[in-house]
Formats: C-alpha cells, structure tokens, sequence
C-alpha cells in the first residue's frame, strides 16, 4: 500500500507539460494586452538566449527585446492580437522541453501566420525560454 503522504506529495507535483502550457498561455495573454515585457518575461535573460527567425540569428535577452520593441511596439495599438495554435509540447527531460505550433497575428494592416519551435529549460522552478524559432509563412 502506497503512504497518503506520498499520494499526496505526487498529486501536487506539477506537470511539466501543464506548466510549459501555462507558460504560452501567459505570453498570449500579455501579448493581447499590449504587455511586450510580460510577453518576454519567460526568455531566459542572458546572452544564452537565441532567436531564428527570417534566415537570422539573434543572440542576448536585451537584441531580442530591442528586435520585438522595432518590430511590433509596445501597445495594443502596434501588437495587434496573437493566438496560438496546434501546440505540441514534449518534456525532454526533468529540466527540458520543447513546444510547437503556430502562430497566428492579426495586425492593424497584416495577419502574418506561421510556425515556431521553443526549446524551454526548468531553472529555479521556472520554466525559461533558451532557444525560440519561428518561421513566417502558412
């Protein structure tokens, strides 16, 4: 038989893909408010961090940040609304795992579509964000 205190202990563990999920969720929802740095809160802010996207590599928190800031602004107005779509996550790992799917925006004057894979990292109990590519396009 197995102790209550250890049923109790694995029923109020966290699933790792519950809180990756969690994870895009919030950024969606920050997005949607014209919340850019809510949005980024989940990048891991180092210079370990890289971005591809457009046949570019972008490397460091702060050229992510300034790269997002350009392109997309930081209100509603600018941001426009993001969905996220067709989401796979795999745990790779007790502090690793990835997420795909895509995306989908709806600007004041474009709807840009396309595909994106993160590779997250469990830090301090936190899932980070290390590694994010994204592809435009349908």
């Amino acid at each position: 038989m197995i102790p209550a205190f250890f049923l109790l202990l694995v029923l109020s563990a966290a699933d790792p893909i519950t809180e990756v999920r969690a994870v895009l969720d919030a950024q969606v929802a920050s997005w949607n408010k014209g919340d850019l740095p809510g949005f980024l809160a989940p990048y891991r802010h180092s210079e370990e961090l890289t971005f591809f996207s457009g046949g570019s590599v972008t490397k460091g928190f702060a050229a992510i940040e300034k790269r997002y800031q350009a392109r997309y602004g930081q209100s509603t107005a600018t941001m426009g609304q993001l969905r996220f779509e067709e989401i796979e996550i795999v745990i790779a790992g007790p502090d690793a795992a990835f997420a795909r799917g895509r995306y989908r925006l709806q600007m004041k004057d474009s709807s840009p579509t396309g595909l994106f894979t993160l590779l997250l990292r469990k830090s301090a109990g936190r899932w980070e964000i290390v590694h994010d590519h994204t592809s435009t396009g349908n």
